[in-house]
């Protein structure tokens, strides 16, 4: 229940009120006393002087504990607000108006504490913002540069054959100009689809679906439609399997797509009648996913670049859009998987890491 403010016998004024009043009875009572000792008049002066100094000595400390001390805490508490300082709480717990105003002081402290921590929020989530929309506006201008500098060629090859497709009346070459236009025509589709795709992985417009599967038998299902059932297949196929199921939880489609790039990019560089060899085999308690292929080996300081957008290596035979190892990259880190490319005798191997869930 709140005390009227009259019958509070602890503010501040009340004290000073009580004190002098105090004061007044112990001077006149000291007095009365002090001339009714048995001295003379001057010995009960000097009695009565003395008494009056430990008075003021007493009253002296009173004023420093219950206002000086708090007048002092009080201001040194101002001052660390006025600077912004707010983890040092004034320490005056009175029940006095400066009890008060210290216990309004630590509130609007905390409460501007709040202000502030809400204001950094506000402000860390503000350049997080612009933050994001320069990388998309970097990402935007890097997208419409590679795709200007990769459609070049193949525009210019349309062109060149639409022009002689117009003055040519030879009927078997104008069916040779229209299969090249139309070959053309799906390189830039599938390099455009391919690049969109990546810019969409880099930028987390689409995100992983995790399923549980067999890999073995997906990686049976996806070499098998790439190696086996070719009609063009010029090399000796090897491979390391278990036996048993080994259950992944991982995004399906997406593996699909990194065996894909990984198998068609050792089956174009692999040598003629050249060994491509397949295995998954268990270390550590990670399954390690490996393809081999014969064929001249990548130099040292390419074999970090392999990974990058549009990254081509001048050795090798084939050459193509320079995506399909970024996107293995980006589907891989995505999941946080072990991965990378190492020179072995005789070729080149490509491999990853993939945990096992029961």
């Amino acid at each position: 229940m709140k005390i009227n403010e009259n019958m509070n016998i602890f503010t501040i004024r009340k004290k000073i009120l009580l004190a002098s009043k105090l004061i007044g009875v112990a001077l006149i009572s000291s007095y009365i006393l002090s001339t009714k000792l048995p001295v003379n008049t001057d010995i009960s002066f000097v009695i009565w002087s003395a008494f009056v100094v430990v008075l003021v000595c007493a009253i002296d400390l009173l004023m420093a504990r219950f206002i000086t001390k708090p007048v002092s805490e009080l201001n040194e508490a101002a001052r660390n607000m006025a600077e912004l300082n707010f983890s040092h709480p004034c320490q005056v717990e009175s029940r006095d108006e400066f009890g008060q105003l210290a216990e309004s002081l630590n509130m609007m402290a905390e409460n501007l504490q709040q202000a502030f921590s809400s204001l950094e929020d506000a402000n860390r989530k503000l350049e997080q913002d612009v933050e994001q929309k320069k990388r998309l506006l970097a990402e935007r201008k890097e997208l419409v540069d590679n795709l200007s500098h990769e459609m070049k060629t193949p525009l210019g090859v349309i062109r060149a054959y639409a022009e002689g497709l117009q003055d040519e009346t030879d009927e078997a070459k104008r069916q040779k100009y229209s299969e090249v236009i139309i070959t053309e025509t799906e390189r830039m589709s599938r390099l455009i689809t391919t690049l969109l795709d990546l810019s969409a992985l880099e930028n987390g417009a689409t995100q992983l679906r995790p399923e549980r599967f067999d890999f073995v038998d997906f990686l049976e299902t996806v070499a098998g439609r790439l190696l086996i059932d070719t009609p063009d297949a010029d090399f000796v196929l090897e491979y390391e399997l278990p036996e048993h199921p080994v259950y992944v939880n991982t995004d399906k489609g997406r593996m699909e797509q990194v065996l894909n790039n990984l198998i068609i990019n050792a089956k174009r560089n692999n040598r003629p009648g050249g060994i491509l060899r397949l295995s998954l085999l268990e270390k550590d308690g990670l399954w390690d996913f490996s393809i081999f292929n014969q064929g001249p080996p990548i130099p040292e300081e390419s074999l970090s670049k392999i990974w990058s957008k549009f990254y081509r290596d001048k050795n090798s035979k084939y050459s193509g859009s320079g995506l399909g190892l970024a996107i293995v990259a980006q589907v891989l880190s995505m999941q946080h998987l072990h991965y990378g490319a190492e020179n072995q005798p005789g070729g080149v191997a490509f491999y990853f890491s993939l945990p096992t869930v029961k």
